[in-house]
């Protein structure tokens, strides 16, 4: 028994991606069949995500074929897995790093399985997600729970909610970008573009976080950087659907630079690995139409994927979650949120 108690898990948690020009339909009908995506009843949601996803798989099979057919997310974080192990691997007991996937293989229920078979006496869960949302990571963790409850995995368990202004993090993206923007010479201003996956507006007036920590990110990268106030935007891309999202959106932040005479450079704040977003809208699309708005330079921030400092910041969360116990909260002691972000899981009880 002592020996099983001394072993002790870690979750990452993340999108998935399709593995084959086969898999993107199944992926994308998972998607669209969570709840926390579509929130109508499950047979009305199931009926919608057929729809869709039998309506967007042409198009996305476009759009992985001009990245090899595939998404390299899943190996993206193997990486981050393995680095991570690594960094972790002074502390006491065995301790194994696991990946679940939400929307395609390792899926969360083979994940637990997995997680179960090795009888950790602990786990920690940690979102790829800086930035919490009811999107992402509540999807995620709540995923996790129910298929650990029905596989019987009753291993106490903490999580992270969100990190989205992690020493790691945000060291990674400021040096990245440092790097990006010495890299070009000087010549015409270049205006850094803080992209961010967006998300529908309504979301965000029930109470999502999200843009709210997408905006304590960008403030936080922005200062380590050293930008002038008037250097810097926050932005959003990926829009699907019909509803109304938060923005500017990416299309206006470029209109905008190329009516003030700029160039941009573009970092994906929210993404922490490289994927369809990044390789095809960022690297070819919306540099296709930054050319066309006769905009110079469009630069590109990579990701910040297995960066060293990034790592050890992931590892600083995963040692204060375990020797702190909590059952979720945000990287530190206290509540990131304001009041009005109600679906914070850090949120006061209602009384």
């Amino acid at each position: 028994m002592a020996e099983s108690n001394s072993r002790r898990a870690v979750v990452l948690f993340n999108l998935g991606g399709p593995d084959s020009p086969d898999a993107v339909r199944p992926f994308l009908f998972n998607l669209f069949n969570d709840q926390a995506i579509i929130g109508a009843p499950a047979w009305i949601r199931w009926a919608i995500a057929a729809l869709i996803s039998g309506r967007r798989a042409k198009t996305a099979r476009q759009i992985y074929g001009r990245i090899g057919g595939k998404s390299p997310l899943l190996e993206l974080t193997r990486a981050q897995a393995e680095a991570l192990q690594k960094e972790l691997a002074d502390e006491a007991g065995e301790l194994r790093v696991f990946i679940a996937m939400r929307y395609w293989h390792p899926m969360t229920e083979e994940t637990v399985a997995a997680v179960r078979d090795f009888d950790p006496g602990e786990i920690f869960l940690l979102p790829l997600y800086p930035q919490y949302s009811t999107t992402t990571s509540a999807s995620s963790l709540e995923r996790w729970r129910i298929c650990a409850r029905k596989a019987g995995l009753t291993a106490p368990s903490h999580a992270v909610c969100c990190y989205p202004t992690l020493d790691g993090l945000i060291e990674s993206q400021a040096r990245l970008l440092k790097r990006t923007l010495d890299g070009h010479p000087a010549g015409r201003p270049v205006r850094v573009l803080f992209s961010a996956h967006g998300l529908p507006k309504k979301i965000v007036d029930k109470g999502d976080p999200y843009q709210v920590q997408i905006e304590l990110t960008a403030a936080a990268i922005a200062d380590k950087a050293g930008l002038a106030e008037d250097g810097w935007t926050i932005c959003y891309q990926s829009r699907v659907g019909p509803l109304q999202w938060i923005g500017p959106s990416l299309d206006e932040a470029l209109a905008v630079a190329a009516r003030d005479g700029a160039g941009v450079a573009v970092l994906p704040i929210a993404f922490v690995s490289e994927h369809s977003e990044t390789l095809v809208e960022l690297d070819i699309e919306y540099r296709g139409r930054a050319d066309r708005l006769g905009i110079d330079p469009y630069l590109r921030v990579p990701a910040v994927g297995a960066d060293g400092q990034f790592i050890k910041g992931l590892a600083a969360i995963v040692r204060a979650g375990f020797a702190t116990g909590r059952g979720i909260g945000p990287a530190g002691p206290d509540r990131i949120c304001p009041p009005g972000r109600t679906a914070c899981p850090c949120a006061p009880a209602k009384r």
